[in-house]
C-alpha cells in the first residue's frame, strides 16, 4: 500500500514512518518542518518506497494532489505543544481547523480511509478516574489561548468524524495521551525531553505548577502499531480510539524518577504557571486514559513502563551524533 503521512518528519509520524516502510509499504510524507525534522526521516531518503515532499497542509492543491496517489492517510500534521499554542494561537487555529479540513475533504473526495489525530487535550479539565472516549469535555474560557487547542482537535474530530459518516469513507480518530520517546523534543514544552535534557546537562528541573497534577505517559513504541491495524479494522471506523500508557505519576514524581535514572545532580525548582506561559494560564490536575476500547477493538495492551520510557530518551540523547564521512 501507499500512505500519506502529514506531519511525517514529526515525532511520532517518522516512528510510524519506520513501521510502515519496514512493512513494506511506501510512504510519502507532507511536512513544513515548523516542529519537525528533517534528521527524523534522514535513515528512510534512499530507501525507494520513501519520498519527502517539504509543503503546508494549508496548500488545498498540493494536499490533493498527494491525497490522490495513497491508498490511505495518516494525518498527523499540526502546531503542537502548549508554548506553541500560546505564543501563535491565531497561526495554531489555522493550521489545525483548515490544515485537517483540507486533509479530510482531499481524502473523501478520492475514496482514501484517512485517519486523524487527536489529543487528550480534547478533555480539558476533566480529572475523571479513566476517561472513556465518551467522557465530558470541560474546558476554560474560550478567550484564554490555552485551551485553543483543545477546542480545534475537538473540532478536527467533529469534520473527521461527519465526513466519514456522510461519505462511507472508512475514517479513525486517534486520541494519543501524553505518548513519549525518542526524538521528541522538550522545545515546545514536553515534560518529560525537557527534564530528561536538564537533568543530563546538570541543570535545575523545571517543574510548573505545584508537581502534584498526575498524568500517564504512553510509549510510542506501544502506540505506533496500533494506528495501521485501527484503519485494518472496520470496528473502528468512524470511531475515537484513545491510545495511551497505564501507569500514572506526578509531575514531582516524574522528576524525581528522571532524577534517579539519569543519576544526575540536578535540584528540582518550581516555576508558577503564569511565569512559565503567562497570564491566565489553566492547566488540567489530572489525566488518566481508559484505554479499555482499543484493547476490544484490536488488543492493544501497552507493555512499557514509565522507567523503560524515560530510559529510552535518555539513550537517545545520549547517543553520538554520526559524523560526515
Amino acid at each position: 500500500m501507499k500512505a500519506v503521512i502529514t506531519g511525517g518528519a514529526g515525532f511520532i509520524g517518522s516512528h510510524l514512518c519506520d513501521h510502515l516502510v519496514a512493512q513494506g509499504h511506501e510512504v510519502i510524507v507532507l511536512d513544513d518542518l515548523s516542529t519537525g525534522s528533517r534528521a527524523n526521516v534522514a535513515h528512510l531518503e534512499a530507501h525507494p518506497g520513501f519520498r519527502f515532499v517539504h509543503g503546508d497542509i494549508l496548500d488545498r492543491d498540493l494536499v490533493d494532489d498527494l491525497v490522490a496517489q495513497a491508498d490511505t492517510v495518516y494525518h498527523l500534521a499540526a502546531a503542537v505543544g502548549v508554548h506553541t499554542i500560546v505564543d501563535n494561537p491565531l497561526k495554531s487555529l489555522r493550521t489545525n481547523l483548515h490544515g485537517t479540513e483540507n486533509v479530510v475533504e482531499a481524502a473523501v473526495a478520492h475514496g482514501v480511509p484517512y485517519m486523524v489525530a487527536s489529543t487528550s487535550e480534547v478533555y480539558g479539565k476533566n480529572d475523571a478516574d479513566g476517561l472513556t472516549e465518551d467522557s465530558d469535555r470541560i474546558y476554560g474560557s474560550p478567550t484564554k489561548s490555552r485551551w485553543s487547542y483543545a477546542a480545534a482537535k475537538g473540532l478536527d474530530e467533529l469534520v473527521a468524524y461527519v465526513h466519514g459518516t456522510e461519505s462511507g469513507v472508512p475514517c479513525v480518530i486517534t486520541r494519543f495521551f501524553n505518548i513519549v520517546g525518542p526524538r521528541q523534543t522538550g522545545r515546545y514544552g514536553m515534560v518529560v525531553p525537557r527534564f530528561v535534557d536538564q537533568a543530563l546537562k546538570g541543570r535545575p528541573i523545571t517543574v510548573y505548577g505545584t508537581g502534584t497534577q498526575r498524568r500517564c505517559f504512553g510509549s510510542v513504541h506501544d502506540i505506533i502499531p496500533a494506528l495501521p491495524r485501527l484503519m485494518a479494522t472496520p470496528e473502528a471506523y468512524n470511531r475515537a480510539v484513545n491510545l495511551g500508557g497505564h501507569e500514572e505519576v506526578s509531575i514531582k514524581g516524574l522528576a524525581d524518577r528522571v532524577v534517579a535514572l539519569t543519576g544526575s545532580a540536578s535540584p528540582i525548582t518550581y516555576v508558577d504557571y503564569e511565569q512559565a506561559y503567562g497570564e491566565g494560564y489553566e492547566d488540567m490536575q489530572r489525566r488518566y486514559p481508559d484505554t479499555s476500547l482499543a484493547a476490544r477493538l484490536i488488543d492493544y495492551r501497552p507493555t512499557r513502563g514509565l522507567d523503560a520510557i524515560i530510559g529510552s530518551i535518555v539513550d537517545h540523547r545520549s547517543a553520538p551524533v554520526p559524523q560526515p564521512v
